[in-house]
C-alpha cells in the first residue's frame, strides 16, 4: 500500500536513545528509592510520556515523585545525549528517499519537545525536521497508549488517519497507532516482536523499511 504519511516514532527508532534514557531512569528510581532495574524500565516505560512514570510509581507505593522529579531526569538525560547520542543507523538514507519519492513524513514522539530537538541536534536529524512536522505528547497533554498524539499529527499534517503508517519500537507506540486505526510497522532492532504484537509487519534493519513501504 502507498501511504500519504509515514509517522516516526523519535526514541529508538530515529535516534538510538533508548538504551541512555532507560538506564538513567532506573537508576534515578532506584536512587530515589523506588528499585529498578534497566529491563523494568524498558518494560514498563519505554515510549510511554513522563506522566506514565508518576502514575505507575505513585499507584505501585502510593508515593509521589519529587516535584522536580522531571527537571533532574531531563538535564541527567540531555548531557548524555550531547555526549554520546547517535542516529539509528540508516535512518537518514530512509529519509533521503521519502524526499525523494514525494512521501511526507513527521515524528510523533512521547518525548517533549526539547528532548525532541536535543537529540535531533546532536545526530544531526534536525536538518531533515522543522517545527512543521515535529509533534510531541506535549501538544495533546496524553502519550502513549492513546491514540491523541498520532492523530494530531496526522491532522496537522493533514492527512487521514487510514492514509498514515506508524514505524514503532514499543508495545505502548503500537497500540496507540492501532487505537488511532493507523497500519504500523514494528522496529525490532532492540524490541523482539512478540512484545509489538498487532504490528502489520517487522523490520530490523532500516535498509528494510523502504521496501515495506513499497518503494
Amino acid at each position: 500500500m502507498r501511504y500519504d504519511l509515514v509517522i516516526f516514532d523519535n526514541d529508538g527508532v530515529l535516534v538510538d536513545s533508548e538504551p541512555i534514557s532507560n538506564t538513567l531512569l532506573a537508576g534515578y528510581l532506584t536512587e530515589l528509592g523506588h528499585p529498578t532495574s534497566y529491563e523494568d524500565s524498558l518494560r514498563d516505560y519505554m515510549g510511554s510520556a513522563m506522566h506514565r512514570v508518576h502514575d505507575l510509581v505513585e499507584e505501585r507505593t502510593g508515593q509521589r515523585l519529587p516535584a522536580d522529579f522531571d527537571d533532574v531526569f531531563h538535564a541527567r538525560v540531555f548531557a548524555a545525549f550531547r555526549a554520546e547520542l547517535e542516529a539509528v543507523p540508516g535512518v537518514e538514507d530512509v529519509l533521503k528517499r521519502l524526499v525523494a519519492a514525494g512521501v511526507p513524513y513527521c515524528v510523533a514522539s512521547s518525548g517533549s519537545h526539547e528532548r525532541i530537538r536535543v537529540g535531533h541536534r546532536k545526530t544531526g536529524l534536525d536538518a531533515w525536521f522543522r517545527d512543521e512536522n515535529v509533534f510531541s505528547s506535549e501538544d495533546v497533554g496524553r502519550g502513549k497508549p492513546a491514540p491523541d498524539l498520532f492523530l494530531h499529527a496526522a491532522a496537522r499534517m493533514g492527512v487521514e488517519p487510514g492514509r498514515c503508517v506508524v514505524v514503532e519500537d514499543s508495545r505502548l507506540g503500537v497500540q496507540a497507532a492501532m487505537a488511532a486505526g493507523m497500519d504500523v510497522y514494528g522496529f525490532t532492532a532492540m524490541t523482539p516482536e512478540e512484545k509489538l504484537a498487532g504490528a502489520r509487519g517487522f523490520f530490523r534493519r532500516m535498509d528494510e523499511l523502504p521496501m515495506i513501504l513499497g518503494m
